[in-house]
Protein backbone atom coordinates (compact mmCIF):
# COMPACT_ATOMS: atom_id res chain seq x y z
CA UNK A 1 0.00 0.00 0.00
CA UNK A 2 1.39 3.52 -0.82
CA UNK A 3 0.02 6.57 0.50
CA UNK A 4 0.64 10.30 -0.42
CA UNK A 5 -0.70 13.53 0.62
CA UNK A 6 -0.53 17.14 0.85
CA UNK A 7 -1.81 19.51 3.68
CA UNK A 8 -2.46 22.32 1.59
CA UNK A 9 -5.27 24.08 0.76
CA UNK A 10 -6.13 28.13 0.08
CA UNK A 11 -9.89 28.12 -0.15
CA UNK A 12 -12.44 27.13 2.46
CA UNK A 13 -16.14 26.66 1.36
CA UNK A 14 -19.96 26.84 3.28
CA UNK A 15 -21.54 23.89 2.40
CA UNK A 16 -24.78 24.82 0.57
CA UNK A 17 -27.73 23.11 -0.07
CA UNK A 18 -27.91 20.74 -3.17
CA UNK A 19 -30.71 19.80 -6.25
CA UNK A 20 -31.81 18.03 -9.00
CA UNK A 21 -30.23 18.66 -12.35
CA UNK A 22 -31.91 18.91 -16.25
CA UNK A 23 -29.56 18.14 -19.39
CA UNK A 24 -26.46 19.05 -16.73
CA UNK A 25 -28.26 22.25 -15.07
CA UNK A 26 -28.88 22.99 -11.41
CA UNK A 27 -32.81 23.05 -11.48
CA UNK A 28 -33.14 23.51 -7.61
CA UNK A 29 -31.23 23.18 -4.22
CA UNK A 30 -32.88 20.43 -2.13
CA UNK A 31 -30.68 18.27 -0.92
CA UNK A 32 -28.85 18.52 2.17
CA UNK A 33 -24.87 18.36 1.73
CA UNK A 34 -24.36 20.55 4.89
CA UNK A 35 -24.55 17.56 7.34
CA UNK A 36 -22.68 14.58 7.93
CA UNK A 37 -25.97 12.42 7.75
CA UNK A 38 -26.79 12.46 3.84
CA UNK A 39 -30.88 11.38 3.04
CA UNK A 40 -31.07 8.42 0.52
CA UNK A 41 -34.50 9.73 0.08
CA UNK A 42 -32.78 12.72 -1.20
CA UNK A 43 -30.78 11.04 -3.61
CA UNK A 44 -33.76 8.86 -4.71
CA UNK A 45 -35.78 11.85 -5.82
CA UNK A 46 -33.18 13.90 -6.95
CA UNK A 47 -30.30 12.15 -8.16
CA UNK A 48 -31.65 8.29 -8.70
CA UNK A 49 -29.14 7.27 -10.82
CA UNK A 50 -26.64 8.56 -8.88
CA UNK A 51 -27.97 5.88 -5.38
CA UNK A 52 -28.68 3.39 -7.70
CA UNK A 53 -24.67 3.83 -8.58
CA UNK A 54 -23.47 3.90 -5.05
CA UNK A 55 -25.18 0.57 -4.62
CA UNK A 56 -23.59 -1.27 -7.15
CA UNK A 57 -21.63 -4.31 -6.45
CA UNK A 58 -18.85 -4.18 -9.19
CA UNK A 59 -17.75 -7.69 -8.30
CA UNK A 60 -20.91 -9.55 -8.43
CA UNK A 61 -22.63 -7.43 -11.19
CA UNK A 62 -22.57 -8.40 -15.03
CA UNK A 63 -23.84 -6.25 -18.09
CA UNK A 64 -27.05 -8.29 -18.48
CA UNK A 65 -27.48 -8.33 -14.58
CA UNK A 66 -27.05 -5.59 -11.59
CA UNK A 67 -26.14 -7.05 -8.45
CA UNK A 68 -25.36 -4.45 -5.11
CA UNK A 69 -23.65 -4.71 -2.24
CA UNK A 70 -24.89 -6.69 0.94
CA UNK A 71 -25.56 -5.66 4.36
CA UNK A 72 -22.81 -8.80 5.82
CA UNK A 73 -24.08 -7.91 9.31
CA UNK A 74 -27.36 -8.58 11.06
CA UNK A 75 -28.12 -5.03 12.43
CA UNK A 76 -31.32 -4.61 10.78
CA UNK A 77 -32.52 -7.44 10.91
CA UNK A 78 -35.77 -6.47 12.79
CA UNK A 79 -37.35 -5.35 9.83
CA UNK A 80 -37.17 -8.44 7.99
CA UNK A 81 -35.50 -11.16 6.12
CA UNK A 82 -34.53 -8.53 3.05
CA UNK A 83 -32.21 -7.12 5.54
CA UNK A 84 -30.63 -10.40 6.47
CA UNK A 85 -26.56 -10.27 6.26
CA UNK A 86 -26.49 -11.89 3.08
CA UNK A 87 -29.48 -9.82 1.28
CA UNK A 88 -28.69 -6.64 -0.82
CA UNK A 89 -28.73 -3.31 0.17
CA UNK A 90 -32.11 -2.10 -2.55
CA UNK A 91 -33.00 1.42 -2.73
CA UNK A 92 -36.40 0.77 -1.58
CA UNK A 93 -34.42 -0.82 1.91
CA UNK A 94 -33.11 2.65 2.79
CA UNK A 95 -35.35 5.29 1.68
CA UNK A 96 -39.23 6.06 2.02
CA UNK A 97 -39.94 5.63 5.96
CA UNK A 98 -36.88 3.59 6.14
CA UNK A 99 -34.93 6.51 5.09
CA UNK A 100 -33.00 7.17 8.28
CA UNK A 101 -32.31 3.48 8.23
CA UNK A 102 -28.36 3.88 7.82
CA UNK A 103 -26.24 7.02 9.37
CA UNK A 104 -22.65 7.68 10.57
CA UNK A 105 -21.07 5.83 13.52
CA UNK A 106 -21.05 8.97 15.53
CA UNK A 107 -25.25 9.03 14.71
CA UNK A 108 -25.42 5.60 15.83
CA UNK A 109 -26.99 4.69 19.17
CA UNK A 110 -24.00 4.02 22.16
CA UNK A 111 -25.69 0.58 22.27
CA UNK A 112 -25.28 -0.23 18.17
CA UNK A 113 -21.95 1.57 18.28
CA UNK A 114 -20.72 -1.20 21.31
CA UNK A 115 -22.11 -4.04 19.18
CA UNK A 116 -21.03 -3.48 16.39
CA UNK A 117 -17.35 -2.81 17.87
CA UNK A 118 -17.90 -6.27 19.88
CA UNK A 119 -18.53 -8.05 16.45
CA UNK A 120 -16.69 -6.40 13.83
CA UNK A 121 -14.19 -4.68 15.97
CA UNK A 122 -15.38 -1.28 14.06
CA UNK A 123 -13.58 1.58 16.16
CA UNK A 124 -13.36 4.59 13.91
CA UNK A 125 -9.91 6.75 14.30
CA UNK A 126 -10.21 10.29 15.50
CA UNK A 127 -8.71 13.34 12.78
CA UNK A 128 -6.03 14.22 14.91
CA UNK A 129 -4.50 10.43 15.04
CA UNK A 130 -5.36 10.70 10.41
CA UNK A 131 -3.50 13.97 10.41
CA UNK A 132 -0.31 12.64 11.93
CA UNK A 133 -0.10 9.45 10.27
CA UNK A 134 -0.77 11.17 6.85
CA UNK A 135 1.80 14.26 7.84
CA UNK A 136 4.40 11.37 8.23
CA UNK A 137 3.44 9.66 5.02
CA UNK A 138 3.23 12.22 2.88
CA UNK A 139 6.53 13.01 3.24
CA UNK A 140 7.99 10.27 1.26
CA UNK A 141 6.20 12.49 -1.92
CA UNK A 142 7.14 15.72 -0.89
CA UNK A 143 9.21 15.92 -4.09
CA UNK A 144 6.72 14.93 -6.59
CA UNK A 145 5.53 16.94 -9.26
CA UNK A 146 1.35 17.42 -9.82
CA UNK A 147 0.63 14.50 -12.06
CA UNK A 148 2.73 11.80 -10.36
CA UNK A 149 1.54 12.88 -6.81
CA UNK A 150 -2.38 12.77 -8.12
CA UNK A 151 -1.73 9.26 -9.34
CA UNK A 152 -0.08 7.75 -7.10
CA UNK A 153 -1.98 4.40 -5.70
CA UNK A 154 -3.26 4.51 -2.54
CA UNK A 155 -5.27 1.77 -0.32
CA UNK A 156 -7.55 2.68 2.97
CA UNK A 157 -7.85 -1.24 4.74
CA UNK A 158 -11.20 -2.00 6.84
CA UNK A 159 -11.92 1.74 5.66
CA UNK A 160 -15.40 2.41 7.41
CA UNK A 161 -16.67 5.51 6.70
CA UNK A 162 -13.19 5.98 4.57
CA UNK A 163 -11.57 8.66 6.97
CA UNK A 164 -8.22 8.43 5.99
CA UNK A 165 -9.94 9.11 2.55
CA UNK A 166 -11.65 11.80 3.04
CA UNK A 167 -12.69 13.28 5.77
CA UNK A 168 -15.86 15.10 5.81
CA UNK A 169 -16.64 15.01 9.18
CA UNK A 170 -15.55 14.34 12.61
CA UNK A 171 -16.09 10.86 13.31
CA UNK A 172 -16.38 11.38 17.19
CA UNK A 173 -19.04 13.89 16.85
CA UNK A 174 -20.50 13.86 13.43
CA UNK A 175 -19.73 17.19 13.12
CA UNK A 176 -18.89 18.67 8.98
CA UNK A 177 -14.97 19.49 8.93
CA UNK A 178 -13.85 22.83 6.59
CA UNK A 179 -12.10 22.03 3.58
CA UNK A 180 -8.60 23.53 4.82
CA UNK A 181 -8.85 21.33 7.67
CA UNK A 182 -9.79 18.20 6.32
CA UNK A 183 -6.79 15.64 6.45
CA UNK A 184 -7.67 12.01 4.04
CA UNK A 185 -5.61 11.51 1.15
CA UNK A 186 -8.41 12.18 -1.30
CA UNK A 187 -8.73 15.52 0.13
CA UNK A 188 -4.93 16.68 -0.08
CA UNK A 189 -4.78 15.53 -3.25
CA UNK A 190 -7.63 17.38 -4.04
CA UNK A 191 -6.42 20.20 -2.09
CA UNK A 192 -3.17 20.51 -4.37
CA UNK A 193 -4.95 20.16 -7.70
CA UNK A 194 -7.40 22.85 -6.69
CA UNK A 195 -4.19 25.29 -5.41
CA UNK A 196 -2.06 25.17 -8.73
CA UNK A 197 -5.12 24.27 -11.59
CA UNK A 198 -7.00 27.22 -12.66
CA UNK A 199 -8.24 25.48 -16.12
CA UNK A 200 -11.57 23.87 -15.18
CA UNK A 201 -11.08 20.80 -18.18
CA UNK A 202 -7.49 20.11 -16.70
CA UNK A 203 -8.91 20.34 -12.78
CA UNK A 204 -11.54 18.04 -13.64
CA UNK A 205 -9.04 15.59 -15.28
CA UNK A 206 -6.80 15.37 -12.62
CA UNK A 207 -9.77 15.24 -9.95
CA UNK A 208 -10.65 12.09 -12.24
CA UNK A 209 -6.88 11.16 -11.82
CA UNK A 210 -6.88 11.50 -8.20
CA UNK A 211 -10.17 9.30 -7.09
CA UNK A 212 -9.04 6.55 -9.85
CA UNK A 213 -5.93 5.98 -8.02
CA UNK A 214 -7.78 6.06 -4.50
CA UNK A 215 -9.29 2.77 -3.18
CA UNK A 216 -10.21 1.07 -0.01
CA UNK A 217 -12.37 -1.74 1.15
CA UNK A 218 -14.88 -2.23 3.82
CA UNK A 219 -16.96 -5.22 4.86
CA UNK A 220 -20.09 -3.95 6.17
CA UNK A 221 -22.31 -2.14 3.49
CA UNK A 222 -23.88 0.26 5.31
CA UNK A 223 -20.36 1.79 6.26
CA UNK A 224 -19.75 1.14 2.36
CA UNK A 225 -22.15 2.94 1.40
CA UNK A 226 -21.47 5.78 3.46
CA UNK A 227 -17.87 5.95 2.48
CA UNK A 228 -18.92 6.26 -0.97
CA UNK A 229 -21.14 8.95 -0.02
CA UNK A 230 -18.74 11.18 1.89
CA UNK A 231 -16.72 10.45 -1.43
CA UNK A 232 -19.09 11.74 -4.00
CA UNK A 233 -19.83 14.30 -1.66
CA UNK A 234 -15.88 15.21 -0.93
CA UNK A 235 -15.63 16.13 -5.11
CA UNK A 236 -18.67 18.08 -4.40
CA UNK A 237 -17.44 20.23 -1.86
CA UNK A 238 -13.90 21.00 -3.83
CA UNK A 239 -15.84 21.93 -6.93
CA UNK A 240 -17.97 24.48 -5.64
CA UNK A 241 -14.93 25.87 -3.42
CA UNK A 242 -13.04 26.22 -6.72
CA UNK A 243 -15.47 27.40 -9.29
CA UNK A 244 -18.51 28.94 -7.34
CA UNK A 245 -21.38 26.69 -8.80
CA UNK A 246 -22.18 23.24 -8.04
CA UNK A 247 -20.65 20.41 -10.47
CA UNK A 248 -23.79 18.56 -13.21
CA UNK A 249 -25.04 15.62 -12.69
CA UNK A 250 -22.73 14.14 -15.46
CA UNK A 251 -19.70 15.01 -13.55
CA UNK A 252 -21.19 13.30 -10.40
CA UNK A 253 -21.85 10.41 -12.16
CA UNK A 254 -18.69 10.53 -13.97
CA UNK A 255 -17.08 10.31 -10.06
CA UNK A 256 -19.78 8.07 -8.82
CA UNK A 257 -18.54 5.20 -11.21
CA UNK A 258 -15.10 5.67 -10.49
CA UNK A 259 -16.20 5.48 -6.72
CA UNK A 260 -17.99 2.43 -6.99
CA UNK A 261 -15.16 0.22 -8.67
CA UNK A 262 -12.77 1.89 -6.18
CA UNK A 263 -14.22 1.64 -2.79
CA UNK A 264 -15.30 -1.81 -2.87
CA UNK A 265 -16.67 -4.73 -0.28
CA UNK A 266 -14.35 -7.34 0.27
CA UNK A 267 -13.21 -9.93 3.75
CA UNK A 268 -9.72 -8.42 4.04
CA UNK A 269 -8.55 -11.54 5.39
CA UNK A 270 -9.51 -13.73 2.36
CA UNK A 271 -10.12 -11.28 -0.33
CA UNK A 272 -13.67 -12.29 -1.38
CA UNK A 273 -16.71 -11.17 -0.62
CA UNK A 274 -18.12 -10.99 2.84
CA UNK A 275 -19.84 -14.45 3.73
CA UNK A 276 -19.69 -15.83 0.26
CA UNK A 277 -17.63 -18.50 1.52
CA UNK A 278 -19.44 -21.62 1.89
CA UNK A 279 -19.48 -24.94 4.40
CA UNK A 280 -21.75 -27.75 3.41
CA UNK A 281 -21.87 -30.69 5.99
CA UNK A 282 -22.00 -34.22 4.54
CA UNK A 283 -22.86 -36.77 6.02
CA UNK A 284 -21.67 -40.84 5.00
CA UNK A 285 -22.78 -43.94 5.90
CA UNK A 286 -20.20 -46.19 7.21
CA UNK A 287 -20.64 -49.98 5.79
CA UNK A 288 -20.11 -51.37 9.75
CA UNK A 289 -22.05 -53.89 11.88
CA UNK A 290 -23.25 -50.52 13.88
CA UNK A 291 -24.20 -48.50 11.22
CA UNK A 292 -22.41 -45.17 11.98
CA UNK A 293 -22.51 -42.23 10.59
CA UNK A 294 -19.48 -39.79 9.80
CA UNK A 295 -19.87 -36.11 8.84
CA UNK A 296 -17.68 -34.01 6.80
CA UNK A 297 -17.68 -30.21 6.28
CA UNK A 298 -16.97 -28.68 2.76
CA UNK A 299 -16.12 -26.00 2.38
CA UNK A 300 -16.82 -24.04 -0.76
CA UNK A 301 -14.36 -20.87 -1.99
CA UNK A 302 -16.10 -17.47 -1.84
CA UNK A 303 -16.14 -15.58 -4.73
CA UNK A 304 -12.87 -13.23 -5.23
CA UNK A 305 -13.12 -9.50 -5.19
CA UNK A 306 -11.86 -7.47 -8.33
CA UNK A 307 -11.21 -4.33 -8.83
CA UNK A 308 -10.49 -1.65 -11.92
CA UNK A 309 -7.39 -1.45 -13.73
CA UNK A 310 -8.22 1.95 -14.97
CA UNK A 311 -4.97 1.87 -17.23
CA UNK A 312 -6.13 -1.16 -18.78
CA UNK A 313 -9.41 -0.04 -18.15
CA UNK A 314 -10.40 -3.76 -17.37
CA UNK A 315 -11.18 -5.47 -14.12
CA UNK A 316 -8.47 -7.78 -11.88
CA UNK A 317 -8.48 -9.86 -9.01
CA UNK A 318 -7.50 -8.05 -5.89
CA UNK A 319 -5.15 -10.44 -4.99
CA UNK A 320 -3.85 -11.20 -8.27
CA UNK A 321 -0.27 -10.45 -7.47
CA UNK A 322 -0.58 -12.32 -4.03
CA UNK A 323 -1.64 -15.27 -5.86
CA UNK A 324 1.81 -14.66 -8.38
CA UNK A 325 3.94 -14.04 -5.68
CA UNK A 326 2.98 -17.29 -3.58
CA UNK A 327 3.47 -19.18 -6.77
CA UNK A 328 6.54 -18.23 -7.08
CA UNK A 329 7.52 -19.01 -3.44
CA UNK A 330 5.92 -22.84 -4.28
Amino acid sequence: MEQLFKNFLLVNAQSFGFGVFDNNHLVNRNIAFNQSDIQENDLLIKLPQILDILLIDRTSSKPSRKRNIIWANDNYLRYGKKYAATAQIKPELITGQMGHTIKPRALKTADMQKKRTKSKAEVFTPTWIVKKQNDILEQAYKDDDLPTYVSRKWLEITCGEAPYMATRYDMDTGELIPLRQRQGFVDRKLAKITAQVDDKADWQYLVEKAYQSSYGFEWNGDSLLLARENLLFTYRDYYLAKWQQEPSSHLLEVIAKIISYNVFQMDGLKYIIPLSEKHEKIVTQQLSMFEQEEEKWLIRAGKRVKIMNWETNKMEYFDKELKKSRTKAS
